[in-house]
Order: structure tokens, then sequence, then C-alpha cells
């Protein structure tokens, strides 16, 4: 009895294993069936561990007040993404880190704003690689952080095909365009440029399309802006920011002081460039 007992419950365990098997790829296709918005919200947050390793235990506060960040709720490219990050000119703003939370490299850039530069807005393109939460942390003189963050629906930047030809693009690698754009309407003096860096900006995840082979990562990693020999903001960056970096900034100063641009890549490369304000 015991026996016939322990057979039928071999037979059981092995009628179940079988059936587990037969209802594995189901489960797998039923699993790959999910939408990119199901995947992200079954995903544990990558934020409830970066935040402590980018800024340890400090407090975060919402900063909705002090900082915005306008972004596509659903980006029509995910290599690139439109962000514009706006800090309350009142808080001394002096660290800014925008942080796309689900990409490889979640830093996708730090930008250090130099004191009463008048650095109040400034904008960029980045890569998403997956839908992801975004968040900008700003940080004022005296060392507070405040957060905020969006929601953005992309995939795929990181691996997206360049979208010069490589030729192209090593011929004009490094060659840097600063365009100024005059008084902001409604503002007290504070003024609009524009500067574009021809670069690969290579993620390292992108394959060669002729080879299928892995395109070494090759970026700008940092540049440094200034006027008439004082610095406006420096930015350190990553894999994240798009093909041929582009920032759009406020600042303040003398209309007839020249900027200076210096930026250098993961290679070694230095490029340098003055430029004479001339308002489009």
């Amino acid at each position: 009895m015991l026996l016939r007992n322990s057979s039928l419950f071999g037979l059981t365990s092995a009628g179940i294993v079988a059936a587990s098997l037969a209802l594995a790829p189901v489960a797998a296709l039923a699993e790959s069936a999910q939408t990119p918005e199901q995947t992200a919200e079954n995903t544990d947050s990558a934020w409830s561990y970066l935040k402590s390793d980018l800024f340890g235990d400090k407090e975060l506060q919402a900063g909705t007040s002090v900082v915005t960040l306008d972004a596509p709720g659903r980006a029509a490219d995910p290599a690139v993404v439109p962000m514009t990050i706006g800090l309350d000119p009142s808080k001394n703003i002096r660290k800014v880190t925008l942080v796309i939370d689900e990409n490889p490299a979640p830093v996708a850039a730090t930008f250090e704003i130099a004191e009463g530069a008048g650095l109040t807005e400034l904008s960029t393109r980045v890569r998403v690689n997956a839908y992801t939460d975004v968040h900008v942390v700003a940080e004022d003189a005296e060392g507070n952080l405040f957060v905020t963050e969006t929601f953005v629906k992309a995939a795929g930047g990181c691996a997206a095909p360049a979208a010069k030809d490589p030729e192209v693009a090593a011929r004009q690698m490094g060659q840097m365009k600063l365009r100024s754009f005059g008084e902001v309407e409604g503002s007290a003096g504070k003024r609009e440029a524009q500067l574009q860096i021809r670069h690969p900006n290579n993620s390292g995840l992108q394959k060669d399309q002729v080879t299928l082979l892995y395109i070494p990562a090759h970026f700008v990693d940092t540049i440094d802006v200034s006027r008439g020999g004082e610095k406006l903001f420096s930015m350190t960056g990553g894999i994240s920011i798009s093909e041929d970096p582009n920032f759009r900034f406020t600042y303040t100063g003398e209309t007839e002081e020249p900027f200076e641009v210096k930026a250098t890549d993961t290679e070694g490369n230095v490029f340098e460039k003055s430029f004479p304000v001339t308002p489009a």
C-alpha cells in the first residue's frame, strides 16, 4: 500500500513536472506579450538604489518649485529625446544631475554652474533605452538637494544606429557652433545661447551596420563654457547624451564678451574655440 501510494505520488509529481514544462512556453509567451508600459510597471524602480549610490543618505526634497523637467511623455525618436531643465533663480543652484533611471549608464550628465551665471534654463538631447523615470536633482550653494521627475516612454535609444555616416562624422568631429539669441523676453538682462558640438558620441551599444560588430564607446565627457574669462558652467557627460551634443542655456552678462568653449572626449581629444557674440 505504501509502495502504491509512493508510486502514485511519483507519477503525480512527474505529471506536475510535465504539465509545468508544457505550460512554460505559454507563460513565456504571456510574459513576452506584455506591453512596455506593463513591463515598466512590473519592474522594480532603479531609483531606490540609484539615489543612495549618487547622494548617500542626504535628504532629497520634492523640488517642483525649485527645479522643473520638461520632456515628452512619448518620444518621437528614442535616440534624440529633448529635455529642458528649469531652475528657480532665487535658490542659487550650483549643481544639476540628470539621471535616466533605466539607461545602462543612468547618469546622463552633471552640470556645475558658476555663481551669478544666470543659468536658470538648460536644454539638451538624450538617448532613452527603455521606458523609464527621469530624475533631475538640483543642489544649492548650501548643499540642499531638490528633486523632480517625469516618465518617458521610449526604448532602444542607446543602441540606435548613428544618424550620420561614420566617415562624415569623423571628418566633422570637434567642429563647434554657438549662437546667441539675445535677451529673453520679460527678463532683466538675461540672454540665451545654444552650443552644438559635432561628435558621434558612440555609446558602445551600437553596431556597425556593415560588420555588425559593436562600435567602441567614444563620447564627449567634459565641456567648459566661459564668457570673458569667467566660467558659466561645466558638464561631465556619459553615453546618454545624443549624437552631436547640443545645449541651449540662459546666462547674464555684457553682450560684447566672447564665449570660450573647451570640450574633451574619452579618447583624449581636446576641442577649443572662442565665439564672438553674434545675435541670431
